[in-house]
């Protein structure tokens, strides 16, 4: 169970709270997040758990200062360097419930041992990040992050000058694979049956010189380290390529935001204003969770604009006209 912290200023006429602001996710988001809010002497509960979702990525890249850092390393020096605001407390515990309440909100926690108990908090940042949701091909999952790759800004470099593939079918597929094809002259677009492309989609792969086969997919073949060797097809027919990259189909990592009746985009995000607010008052959210485009480092970035943000409105609470 986390310390309770003496608030530095409390809000006038309304009841204290365990702490001023709860952030649930401990990745890029929420570290950045609560490294701001440490270093305005807030007090600040961060509960995080399970593995990040570049968990099994050899590295984090184009993140200045930090480009080929592990993933697991540029977390831990994060906990590190959160080490000197001492109004900031790190859980390894998983959120349960929140529920509004009429001075903030309260929060359900289970600890990793078991334990539960609640804390209070007077706003709440949602840094949850997403699950991806990955075709049920064998091998797609033992080589992803390293075989099997979504995201060519942080391995287009890595694989260039290399034979390419881009799986998946319609306008998605399409638009990544004439993105992959600026890291090489060698790229095949597989659909795993019928593509569900359009003339005008074909045409212009035949522009960038990228075949499209649309027969059906056996399995990934590859080495044990997770390196990607062979697509083979169901027909016995076997396709050289050093990497596959894919738009997976992602979820909510975590139903709090659904719960607590944020409003959710058509492609599943959570909705955010320009200040990382939700639909709902005093939630935030920060990261991959939210619409945009998800790298660590604009994760990084996101969580500390909504940190700023969240700042200024207690500020403004505490200072009232």
């Amino acid at each position: 169970m986390p310390k309770k912290i003496a608030p530095r200023h409390a809000p006038p006429e309304k009841p204290r709270t365990d702490f001023d602001v709860l952030i649930v996710g401990a990745g890029s988001a929420g570290l950045s997040a609560a490294m701001l809010l440490g270093r305005c002497l807030r007090r600040v509960l961060v509960c995080g758990s399970g593995a990040p979702r570049n968990v099994t990525s050899p590295a984090v890249h184009a993140f200045l200062s930090r480009d080929g850092t592990k993933p697991a390393d540029l977390l831990q020096l994060g906990r590190e360097q959160l080490k000197p605001y001492t109004t900031v407390q790190l859980q390894q515990a998983c959120v349960s419930q929140i529920r509004p309440t009429d001075y903030g909100f309260q929060v359900a926690i289970e600890s990793e041992a078991g334990r539960a108990y609640s804390v209070t908090a007077r706003k709440v940042l949602l840094a949850t990040g997403v699950e991806d949701e990955l075709p049920p091909l064998p091998g797609m999952r033992e080589m992803w992050g390293r075989g099997v790759l979504h995201c060519p800004y942080c391995h287009g470099w890595e694989a260039r000058d290399t034979p390419l593939a881009v799986y998946g079918h319609g306008k998605s597929a399409t638009g990544l694979a004439l993105l992959i094809s600026r890291w090489s002259k060698d790229v095949i677009l597989v659909t795993d049956g019928p593509g569900n492309l359009t003339q005008n989609a074909r045409r212009r792969l035949r522009q960038q010189h990228i075949r499209v086969l649309e027969e059906p997919i056996s399995h990934l073949e590859g080495t044990k380290r997770g390196e990607l060797r062979h697509i083979v097809f169901k027909n016995g027919d076997k396709l050289a390529r050093h990497a596959v990259f894919l738009h997976p189909q992602q979820h909510q990592r975590s139903p709090l935001a659904q719960e607590l009746g944020c409003r959710i985009t058509g492609k599943g995000a959570v909705w955010v204003d320009k200040g990382g607010q939700t639909s709902v008052p005093g939630i935030y959210a920060a990261g991959d969770n939210t619409p945009g485009p998800q790298k660590a480092i604009i994760a990084a970035a996101d969580g500390t604009r909504a940190a700023m943000i969240i700042n200024e409105m207690m500020t403004r609470e505490e200072c009232p006209r």
